[in-house]
């Protein structure tokens, strides 16, 4: 039996996140080609965009919040099928620089990882093995850090740095509103963006508390054009933190790896490699 293969497609500057979502690659934002003028945004584009950055500055300025995410992301086979696999993850953020998520694969294979403000930990708690690297300051950086440097994935990457509303402004190009729709009951805006390197919606909740609710990437320049999509639910912008939360002791006995090769797993044929990119 051929196995099925999982190729996680490029996210914005090749980090491995996509515009607002599964995307860091923070700092390559390309800019229009000198000379060249953007159109003038419509109305409804201009209502669009103020929705999003308003998005991201209320994300970005929080000081705490967890959420917890559902995704899907497309894996294009040679033949040209698409087979979708799965993920769960709950997402802890405290600024200025720790961070917690717990994430569960749809092939049962679990796994926690930690920055401490310290240190990054990463432990497969399928496998019972882990893997520890000093962590630059500020969350942001070592975000950065661990998506372009050690290669690893973080699904909405974006989502959870400080500089969110600086990184929208540079990589998007065109926002058009779609409708608004209600998701979870309450509604919502949908919208519909492009960058030079994918094409993204967004659905952002009406009101006092504009939180981005579901999100989908399209790989427009890979081959198949992938997906990736993402319900972001039970939003807490006030969560119960202590030091408890980002610390973690790796299992007893538990072999130490580094990240350049990146944790082993039961499930390796269907995982990229840690150097070739993030989900």
């Amino acid at each position: 039996m051929r196995p099925i293969s999982v190729a996680w497609p490029r996210a914005l500057c090749a980090a491995g996140a996509a515009v607002l979502m599964s995307l860091a690659g923070l700092a390559c934002a390309q800019q229009p080609a000198p000379g060249k003028k953007a159109p003038k945004e419509t109305e409804s584009q201009a209502q669009a965009r103020a929705i999003l950055m308003r998005m991201a500055e209320y994300l970005g300025g929080a000081k705490a919040f967890s959420v917890s995410l559902r995704a899907g992301y497309d894996a294009v086979q040679k033949s040209g099928q698409k087979i979708e696999f799965s993920e769960a993850r709950k997402i802890t953020v405290s600024r200025p620089d720790r961070l917690r998520i717990e994430g569960e694969d749809s092939d049962g294979d679990k796994s926690l990882t930690v920055f401490t403000g310290k240190e990054i930990v990463l432990v497969n708690t399928t496998d019972n093995a882990y893997a520890v690297t000093p962590q630059p300051p500020r969350l942001d950086n070592a975000i950065v850090h661990y998506v372009r440097d050690l290669g690893m994935r973080l699904p909405l990457a974006m989502l959870l740095v400080s500089e969110l509303p600086a990184e929208l402004k540079a990589r998007v190009r065109t926002v058009d509103y779609v409708e608004k729709t209600s998701l979870y009951g309450a509604p919502a805006h949908h919208l519909a963006a492009r960058t030079d390197s994918v094409d993204f919606q967004i659905w952002v909740a009406d009101g006092d508390r504009p939180l981005p609710q579901r999100v989908v990437i399209s790989y427009k320049r890979d081959k198949g054009q992938p997906q990736f999509r993402a319900l972001l639910s039970d939003w807490n912008l006030a969560p119960v933190v202590t030091d408890a939360t980002f610390s973690v002791k790796p299992p007893e006995g538990a072999p130490k790896f580094s990240f350049a090769h990146q944790l082993p797993s039961k499930a390796a044929a269907r995982k990229p490699s840690a150097g070739k990119g993030a989900k």
